[in-house]
């Protein structure tokens, strides 16, 4: 396909190995790379925006591989990807990309993800946009994803990517000859066990640390996208699990029980 004008952003900052691999992967594939990320880890921070302090932003073309052009940002993924459209960029890129997220990114828990976040903020913006994260913390080869990341780009870009998808790719920390093949999957709804611990630090002191472990997300049936497997099912299979989201959280389901008010 013809050269790509492509932004890249993520959360785990400018000095991640996923987000270099996934800048050098596109690079290689004749694309122009523009990288605009936080200047250092804001994992967790959702779709927040800096709005009672200066944002600021440097070159860190050096951290790259050559020909990509790269910044590291003071704000959010979601601020990085504003100033990347509005300051740093000449032209509107043809593509978005977020990661490679250290880290699984399913679920309910995508409302919490900066990595998902960036990539959300440029749906709204009206550009395509794809997520991607390796489902674990330890996992480190990082190139299988990168291509994987960019052959699903490239291929919803010529086949007339719709308005308003933002695209959600897990892919599971084995090699490629242990997984089963991509799929299409939803979103599961995450939830966790012991969120808190409580702690006292060295004056005695009681302080509280986010924690837990995730309960196991339950398949559900029927028709349509209702019955195609949850992305933590399919990681769970060894699987990479593509989810499609759209920005509109608008609620469709039945509300002819609840109290009747003026409409």
């Amino acid at each position: 396909m013809n050269p790509l004008r492509i932004l890249i952003s993520n959360d785990d900052g400018v000095f991640a190995e996923g987000i270099r691999s996934l800048a050098a992967t596109a690079a290689k594939r004749g694309h122009e790379v523009t990288v605009v990320c936080p200047d250092q880890e804001r994992s967790a921070t959702g779709h927040g925006l800096t709005l009672q302090a200066p944002i600021r932003a440097e070159r860190a073309d050096e951290l790259f591989a050559k020909g990509i052009t790269a910044w590291g940002c003071s704000g959010t993924p979601a601020d990085c990807i504003k100033l990347a459209l509005f300051e740093l960029m000449q032209g509107r890129p043809d593509l978005v990309l977020s990661g490679i997220n250290h880290g699984p990114n399913l679920g309910t828990d995508v409302f919490c993800s900066g990595t998902v976040a960036a990539a959300l903020e440029a749906t709204l913006e009206g550009l395509p946009s794809l997520a991607v994260s390796i489902a674990s913390f330890q996992w480190k080869d990082f190139q299988y994803a990168g291509d994987l990341a960019m052959d699903i780009a490239e291929g919803a870009l010529q086949n007339q990517w719709p308005q308003g998808l933002l695209l959600n790719l897990n892919i599971p920390p084995c090699v490629p000859q242990d997984m089963t093949p991509v799929r299409w999957t939803r979103l599961s709804v995450r939830h966790y066990e012991e969120q808190f611990s409580r702690r006292l630090d060295p004056r005695g002191n009681t302080y509280f640390w986010l924690a837990g472990e995730a309960v196991k997300d339950l398949e559900s049936s029927g028709d349509g996208p209702s019955n195609w497997p949850s992305d933590v099912a399919q990681i769970e299979k060894k699987g990479p699990s593509l989810t499609p989201i759209q920005p509109d959280l608008f609620w469709r389901g039945d509300i002819s029980n609840l109290p009747k008010i003026q409409s």
